[in-house]
């Protein structure tokens, strides 16, 4: 075993868990034990909350442009340590070391967006009478939760620590336990970087733990990112305890691709965004719809393809059992009657053997009611259906249950107009393969792909960890009564 076992991080400390209950953690890229992580009790959880709750009244009544110092030394510590934390990512992940520095990049820009939450909070005042002023004002709203999964070990905690936090809220970060350890290591310099004890805990643990978080009464708010399934249940779990909840779910992101788009261009994009990160995001391409002729288009993108190379620039899906379940989808479809033109089942790489890697996989002719046109395959495929309008391609992309991201390839400026006036999802991207917004722009999709109000990064964020708090203030008593006073 690599690492020590893992232990919770409670209080600023980290700290066994009452459960001897553990799992393994199994590093993707080549079968190795990296540790263990401890499936902790609710027991755990309210150790965790006691220590957030104690933390929350002096933190939240810290002013933010003092609570944001604590995350400029954090992003510097980012900035310091991002090798470190990309090989850490990598190890435990499965994805490859380029795609995990751009990971941990993506965190220095989140906590940069944070330190700037002074200037977006300042709040409203107004003199709505004669000697009557009202104001607004954001509060906290005290001990929060997010869950978070196993496809980005930093980013997607990031999405949530930075402003949750510098708002004023105490955070229970529950981490995917296939993939604990960069946590831990983010609690560490969240401590170095001055954060106070209790304000920032880690429980580890599966199921149990999140029906904990769900139901825990001091808890106001869950924040949650995995499959659409788990997020209906989070969902429904926790605002039945009257708690906030935003949990984002999956994907079934659709690229049109029309015959006027850029040929080499449109090839590189279609590839990088069903490949990247060995296809495990939810903004991924998992389908194509070719509008017209485009039999050019899809001839490069599978000579693109050929290029991904697993071990090299593809890296592993995260287990035994995502690899089987992939090469299942991939089998559904041949037998069905679509036409494999890249194949990535059955991949060894030399001298990781034991690793989890699938090669990225093209196929064509795929009909729109194949699983593989409809369901979330989490892995490098893509599956092209064709078209002859791009009405015909809208209704596929609009049927899907999802709305994550759609984009559309082509040079008519009305045509890319209308394909995002028309298109069901909450991200759009015009010859842009992964149209994720930059800060301050927020991420979150439509549809099945989240539940609840607001967006969890980004301005849009404020919202959802803050309440907002109204005063009407008269102190003049010669300025008389009237309605509004």
């Amino acid at each position: 075993m690599k690492y020590n076992a893992i232990e919770n991080y409670i209080n600023g400390q980290f700290v066994a868990a009452s459960s001897a209950r553990t799992m393994e953690v199994i590093s993707p890229v080549d079968g190795n034990l990296l540790s263990t992580v401890p499936m902790s009790t609710s027991k755990d959880l309210d150790a965790a909350v006691i220590a957030a709750k104690a933390a929350f009244p002096a933190w939240s009544k810290m002013p933010i442009k003092e609570r944001v110092q604590v995350f400029f030394r954090y992003k510097t510590l980012l900035e310091k340590n991002l090798e470190e934390l990309a090989k850490l990512c990598s190890e435990e992940n499965g994805k490859t070391y380029g795609e995990a520095i751009a990971e941990i990049e993506k965190c220095i820009e989140l906590t940069e967006f944070a330190t700037s939450l002074p200037q977006l909070i300042t709040g409203e005042l107004l003199e709505v009478s004669k000697g009557v002023e009202c104001r607004t004002e954001h509060v906290p709203l005290g001990v929060v939760a997010s869950i978070v999964p196993f496809n980005f070990p930093s980013m997607v905690p990031n999405w949530t620590i930075p402003n949750a936090i510098a708002l004023g809220n105490c955070m229970i970060m529950k981490p995917s336990e296939k993939v604990p350890l960069s946590c831990g290591r983010l609690a560490q310099l969240l401590k170095e970087a001055g954060l106070p004890d209790g304000v920032f805990n880690i429980v580890h643990g599966d199921v149990e733990i999140v029906n904990a978080i769900c139901d825990h009464p001091a808890i106001e708010a869950v924040s949650f990112v995995g499959s659409t399934k788990v997020a209906k249940i989070v969902y429904q779990r926790a605002t039945s305890n009257y708690k906030r909840c935003l949990a984002l779910g999956g994907a079934k992101n659709h690229l049109m691709v029309l015959p006027d788009a850029k040929e080499d261009m449109t090839a590189a994009n279609v590839v990088a965004s069903m490949s990247g990160c060995a296809g495990q995001r939810c903004m991924a391409a998992s389908a194509m719809i070719g509008v017209g002729n485009v039999d050019a288009i899809i001839d490069k993108i599978c000579v693109e393809a050929k290029k991904i190379i697993p071990g090299e620039n593809l890296g592993a899906v995260i287990s035994k059992e995502s690899k089987e379940r992939i090469e299942k989808y991939i089998s559904e479809a041949e037998k069905d009657g679509a036409k494999i033109l890249v194949d990535g089942r059955n991949i060894k790489v030399k001298g990781k053997e034991q690793g989890t890697y699938v090669g990225p996989t093209v196929i064509d002719f795929v009909k729109p009611t194949m699983s593989v046109a409809t369901e979330e395959i989490f892995g490098p495929v893509i599956s092209i259906m064709r078209t002859n309008t791009v009405d015909e391609a809208l209704a596929i992309e609009n049927a899907n249950p999802y709305g994550n991201a759609a984009s559309v390839f082509t040079q008519n400026g009305g045509m890319a107009r209308y394909i995002i006036d028309k298109a069901s999802a909450g991200m759009i991207g015009v010859n842009v393969g992964v149209p994720v917004p930059r800060e301050p722009f927020s991420f979150g999709g439509w549809n099945e792909s989240k539940f609840g109000v607001g967006d969890i990064t980004g301005k849009s964020s404020i919202e959802f960890w803050t309440k907002l708090k109204k005063s009407t203030i008269k102190w003049n008593p010669e300025a008389g009564v009237n309605w509004m006073s």
